[in-house]
């Protein structure tokens, strides 16, 4: 049934990666991080908030 991709990967695409990575770097974000990313958790979060 589904002729395209997903909303929420459509939705994710406008999010400036780049931008955001930077700013984990900046802040150190992902410093003790072993698995799940600051990206992974800004995911979980949103895909929260649409579902």
């Amino acid at each position: 049934m589904n002729q395209g991709r997903y909303v929420f990967t459509q939705l994710v695409d406008f999010l400036p990666r780049k931008n955001f990575e930077w700013l984990v770097k900046k802040y150190e974000g992902n410093k003790y991080v072993k698995s799940f990313t600051c990206w992974n958790h800004l995911m979980v979060l949103l895909f929260g908030q649409l579902s």
